[in-house]
Parts: C-alpha cells; sequence; structure tokens
C-alpha cells in the first residue's frame, strides 16, 4: 500500500520534493476512488464506505476544477493518463 502510494507520488510529482501538489492529490485520490469502487462492488450495503467515496470524489471534483482553471493543458494530460471522464 505505502509502495504503491509512493510510486503515484514519483510519477506525478513536479519536482524532487514535490508531495502535495494538485496533480499527486488527484492522482492519489483517483487511486483511493478505485479501491473503493472495487470494495463496494462486493459489498453492496457499506454505505459508511460509499458515503466516504462521495466525499473522496468531490474533493477530486475540486481539484480538477482549480487545475482546469489554472493548468488547463495539465489537467487534460492528467485526466487521459488517469483515465478519468468530465
Amino acid at each position: 500500500m505505502v509502495n504503491e502510494k509512493a510510486e503515484v507520488i514519483k510519477k506525478f510529482r513536479t519536482a524532487d520534493n514535490d508531495t502535495g501538489s494538485a496533480f499527486v492529490q488527484v492522482a492519489l485520490f483517483t487511486r483511493r476512488i478505485n479501491n473503493l469502487t472495487r470494495h463496494l462492488q462486493g459489498f453492496k450495503k457499506d454505505y459508511s464506505s460509499r458515503l466516504g467515496l462521495l466525499k473522496i470524489i468531490s474533493k477530486r471534483r475540486k481539484l480538477l476544477n482549480y487545475l482546469a482553471k489554472n493548468d488547463r493543458q495539465g489537467c487534460k494530460n492528467l485526466m487521459e493518463m488517469l483515465d478519468i471522464r468530465k
């Protein structure tokens, strides 16, 4: 789990010590969303996890809106790399 997170950070960072840029955060949220989606397919009545998933999706959407305003091309590239639809 920690190794996967480190790999995501390494792939999407913009500088050597970058761990919190919007690009990295969106990538980490996407990883968590994919994990929770897989979990919820097996446990359909896990409503607390579903609520957590919706909160993470909302945070990711806000970050993507921020990126779309400030770095449109970077946002498009990130969405293509992570296979996110708008």
